[in-house]
C-alpha cells in the first residue's frame, strides 16, 4: 500500500455527481485566490521576522503643539520604545562584560577594560537621559529634564564640574 503517513489520493472527479459539483465550486473559488497569492502577493512582500519590525519615527515632544494630545501620545509611546531599546542595549553590554570576566578570569582587569569602559559610558548616557525620572517618567518630564540640564550647562558649565563663580 505505501507509507501509512501519506494521505490517500483524492479523486478529482469525485465519487458521485454531488461531490464533483462541490469540487468544481471549490476550484472556481479557491484557484484564483491561490494563484493571486502565490504569483502576486508573496513575491512582492518583504519577509522579515516580527522581532525586526521597524516603526516609523514620530515627531518628538518639542515638535508638538501644546494642545495636540495625539502628538503627545505618539511622542510618549516613541519615548517608551526608545527607553526599552536603550535598556536592552545596556543589558547586552553588561552581559558581554560579565561573560568576558568569567572567561578571562585571572586577567579580566586588563582584557575586559574596553568592554567595561563601553558599558560605563552607555550607563552614564542612559542615566543622563532617563535617570531620576522614576518608574512613571514620560516624555514631557524627560524634555523638562533636558531643558533644565541645558540651562544649567549654559550658566555653570558641564554638570559635575562645579559651579562658576
Amino acid at each position: 500500500m505505501g507509507n501509512p503517513t501519506e494521505s490517500p489520493a483524492i479523486n478529482p472527479n469525485g465519487r458521485n455527481t454531488l461531490e464533483r459539483f462541490f469540487n468544481c465550486v471549490n476550484d472556481v473559488i479557491e484557484k484564483p485566490v491561490t494563484w493571486f497569492r502565490e504569483s502576486i502577493v508573496e513575491p512582492n512582500r518583504k519577509v522579515y521576522p516580527w522581532y525586526h519590525q521597524q516603526f516609523r519615527r514620530v515627531p518628538t515632544i518639542d515638535q508638538c503643539y501644546t494642545d495636540d494630545v495625539t502628538c503627545y501620545f505618539e511622542a510618549n509611546v516613541q519615548f517608551k520604545r526608545d527607553k526599552q531599546v536603550d535598556n536592552e542595549i545596556l543589558s547586552i553590554l553588561r552581559q558581554r562584560f560579565e561573560d568576558c570576566v568569567l572567561y578571562e578570569a585571572p586577567d579580566h582587569l586588563k582584557k575586559c577594560r574596553p568592554l567595561l569602559d563601553q558599558y560605563e559610558e552607555a550607563t552614564a548616557n542612559w542615566f543622563t537621559k532617563y535617570g531620576d525620572l522614576g518608574a512613571y517618567g514620560d516624555v514631557r518630564a524627560a524634555y523638562m529634564k533636558q531643558k533644565h540640564r541645558m540651562i544649567w550647562e549654559r550658566r555653570h558649565g558641564p554638570v559635575g564640574s562645579g559651579m562658576k563663580e
